[in-house]
């Protein structure tokens, strides 16, 4: 019901609805220390589910991690990176096939239920995550008593909702702003609707409603890099460059947008550059006809 991990009097609730001594009290880990644990040895095995490698802080790093875990379990719809270096994948359901609940902004559970029904469908169902996840603590011999819907939503009602305090805003500290110099850009982007997702592979004709990648500058910082519009830009980070064409907009001076999984391997991929950081901008080596639209 939303309770806060770090506050004491929800880790007690809980702790007695489930007939516990007391819950752990400390943070788990966030996404960069699970692949840097992984990355190091200290994890020794990883159950991932539904991520695309490009889609993390650092998609190098962490193939670096999943190369070097001991066991690797997949949880998927798609082939992927990540299943391409799994011990074991197991095959879910998708969204539309199966119910289960969320938590709303104003941390109430809201149920739905599935879309498409067993009897609707020309294949045969995969398990829910949920039921993934119950098999394979059965077979570590850890009984988590969740093995459907209804017994998780009966859990759920069973711990009631919760009527302290919310959790804390997160506390984040501001870094120095990053000063480009002429030939550089602060790096800016974000996922287009439809791109070069895992989930959009195979639809040719969705695929053909994309909107054309392009990169965006000002049109001082155009003139300052000596690309026109139209032409090729070329942005370089530590890792390497990629190469769209430029589309003059309305926007700061010495920023550079780009889509990040639109073209190539994907910005943080290809450049090894994230949001926020400092690149390279200026005219592209290649004459435009060769720039890449697709992976693969």
């Amino acid at each position: 019901g939303g309770r806060p991990a770090t506050d004491p009097r929800a880790r007690e609730e809980v702790a007695a609805v489930w007939g516990l001594a007391e819950l752990p009290g400390r943070h788990g880990r966030d996404t960069q220390q699970i692949v840097e644990g992984a990355a190091t040895g200290e994890l020794s095995a990883l159950l991932v589910a539904g991520v695309e490698v490009d889609d993390l802080p650092d998609p190098a790093r962490a193939r670096e991690a999943l190369d070097a875990v001991g066991f690797l379990v997949s949880l998927e719809l798609r082939p992927s990176e990540v299943t391409e270096r799994a011990d074991v994948v197991l095959p879910v359901a998708a969204v539309a096939e199966k119910g289960g609940t969320f938590l709303n902004w104003e941390g109430r559970v809201r149920f739905f239920e599935a879309a498409l029904k067993p009897d609707q469908m020309t294949r045969r169902l995969s398990p829910t995550d949920g039921r993934v996840l119950q098999m394979l603590a059965d077979a570590m011999d850890v009984h988590l008593g969740l093995p459907d819907l209804a017994t998780t939503r009966a859990e759920i009602d069973r711990l009631g909702a919760w009527n302290g305090a919310p959790a804390a805003d997160p506390l984040a500290t501001g870094g120095v702003l990053p000063r480009p110099a002429a030939g550089e850009a602060v790096l800016a982007g974000h996922r287009l609707l439809l791109d070069l997702g895992v989930l959009q592979q195979g639809d040719d004709a969705l695929a053909g409603t994309r909107h054309a990648a392009c990169a965006r500058v000002s049109a001082a910082t155009a003139a300052e890099a000596g690309v026109e519009d139209g032409a090729p830009l070329a942005v370089t980070g530590p890792a390497g460059t990629t190469e769209l064409p430029l589309l003059v907009t309305e926007m700061p001076d010495r920023v550079v947008w780009l889509p990040l999984d639109s073209t190539g391997a994907g910005v943080a991929s290809d450049t090894g550059a994230r949001p926020g950081s400092l690149v390279r901008i200026g005219p592209a080596v290649s004459d435009g006809q060769d720039l890449k639209e697709d992976r693969g």
